[in-house]
């Protein structure tokens, strides 16, 4: 087995006879498949048959599994979802509630620190500006083949802002609701929040603050560029691993002989990441208490 050592000299030789060849002016060209696992368990599926669950999770399947591409130079990217026909009834429409959560084109520019982002949210164009967010990346020495390529473990802790449904979660899950139902049984009042607690489906969804990101990258390739928002590590990011969701590099083709140009999105208002986080927070509150008042709803009830 190398020690820690040795895999730290594999690494700097890897870093030396690589960056030779990418001296030059060069495109790649890395091909990425994500996956977001969701416990349907965690969201009344125990009430389901197997024959149900099956169904939904087929219909979820073009939600929750993608491919993207990434088209990168030595300092700038494009992050594109390389989009499919779908099937009828896939996951991508829910009324246009799927494209409101799933970005479109972003564009990174490790040099300046830039970040660009189309985004669609219920049916309006936003273009995100920003400056790319650090991580504090913790380099380990732990190794693994992915494809033709020795990558290298990093791992680092990323904040968890605004409404990231990928991070979703049900509040408190199963067993605390069921304390929660008993507790309410006790007192009007507890039973009155209660009340107000079901009928407000959002009460029942909270984000964690904070989730770990493992990262695999390879100095074969030695750009600071990774797929996602990932970037900061000396070399590739072939696979990220971020709470529920897994991003894996499937294929990666250097310098194309159909070169494509790496533009930056240019359509939709013009917001900074804070300003589209308090947008999407109104909305959901918005739509929280349309929910309420529905008939025969919490909000929509008289005395």
């Amino acid at each position: 087995m190398k020690t820690p050592l040795s895999k730290l000299v594999t690494l700097v030789v890897l870093a030396f006879t690589t960056s030779i060849s990418f001296a030059q002016d060069f495109q790649g060209k890395a091909y990425y498949q994500t996956k977001t696992t969701m416990d349907l368990d965690q969201w009344g599926g125990r009430e389901m048959s197997p024959d149900q669950k099956k169904r939904i999770q087929e219909r979820m399947k073009s939600f929750l599994e993608k491919e993207y591409i990434l088209t990168f130079n030595k300092s700038e990217s494009i992050y594109k979802e390389d989009e499919k026909l779908e099937a009828p009834g896939s996951g991508r429409g829910w009324g246009g509630f799927g494209s409101s959560l799933t970005g479109g084109p972003k564009y990174k520019n490790v040099k300046s620190k830039e970040l660009i982002q189309d985004q669609e949210f219920f049916g309006k164009q936003f273009l995100i500006k920003d400056e790319l967010e650090t991580l504090e990346w913790k380099m380990g020495t732990e190794t693994k083949q992915i494809g033709k390529y020795m990558c290298f473990k990093a791992t680092a802790i990323k904040a968890v802002e605004g409404f990231d449904w990928r991070s979703m979660r049900r509040r408190g899950g199963e067993s605390d609701k069921k304390k929660n139902d008993e507790v309410a049984k006790d007192s009007t009042e507890t039973a009155d929040k209660a009340d107000a607690k079901s009928d407000d489906p959002m009460s029942e969804i909270e984000m964690p603050k904070t989730i770990e990101v493992v990262a695999w990258y390879t100095p074969q390739i030695p750009i600071n560029q990774g797929p996602d928002s990932y970037w900061g590590l000396p070399g590739l990011i072939l696979e990220i691993s971020a709470d529920r969701t897994t991003i894996l590099c499937t294929k990666i083709v250097m310098n194309p002989e159909e070169k494509e140009n790496i533009e930056k999105p240019k359509k939709g208002d013009v917001v900074t990441q804070e300003e589209y986080r308090q947008i999407t927070t109104k909305k959901m509150e918005e739509m929280r208490d349309m929910y309420r008042g529905r008939p025969g709803r919490g909000g929509g009830r008289k005395n």
